[in-house]
């Protein structure tokens, strides 16, 4: 008789812990929805979109803000995502003790994850109330920005966003947390 196999979902907890042991040393990996998860490779494309959407963001940022590049954010028990950029509050050594909580912007680069950045992360980030979350499409050359949480059953996590927009050069995007800051989406694309 064979046992059926289970999956184990590991707590933020349980994985900060192995993290801090050197378990996953040079591992790129994410903990989402309590299981690891293999995060895209960084190749130059992905790279090169990563180092624009940083320079672009960290000139148009009021002071209080940092954008954090692939740094974890801690969502909930069982998740820990590395969002390619967020942008969160405060400084630098804000965060020593303790991952951020609440980006208020949380960027993906997608090249190849594209799918999973949409239905699992982008339910992930709804279910954490991040008000503001984009899908920079590398292939396509578009901009997704997806906005208003809302409770959606069929979603990976139960979550969804509610507002899904799609822009592409020349046009400009505005960040939720900093209404008067406008962005350029050509900025954003190698």
């Amino acid at each position: 008789m064979q046992t059926p196999l289970t999956a184990r979902s590991w707590r933020r907890e349980e994985y900060d812990r192995l993290v801090e042991l050197g378990l996953f040393q040079g591992e790129p990996l994410e903990l989402i929805g309590g299981q690891l998860i293999v995060a895209e490779p960084h190749g130059a494309h992905h790279t090169s979109a990563l180092t624009r959407i940083d320079y672009a963001l960290r000139a148009m940022l009021p002071a209080g803000f940092i954008v954090r590049v692939q740094a974890p954010v801690s969502l909930g028990d069982d998740s820990e995502p590395e969002p390619d950029l967020a942008v969160v509050p405060g400084r630098p050594g804000d965060y020593s003790d303790a991952h951020p909580t609440l980006p208020v912007l949380a960027v993906e680069v997608a090249v190849s994850s594209l799918a999973f950045d949409r239905a699992r992360k982008g339910s992930l980030y709804a279910r954490a109330q991040i008000q503001d979350y984009w899908i920079v499409n590398v292939a396509e050359r578009v901009l997704e920005v997806y906005r208003e949480p809302t409770m959606d059953a069929g979603a990976a996590f139960g979550w969804r966003y509610r507002s899904a927009t799609h822009l592409a050069p020349p046009a400009a995007v505005t960040p939720l947390a900093f209404a008067s800051r406008r962005l350029a989406v050509a900025d954003l694309f190698p």
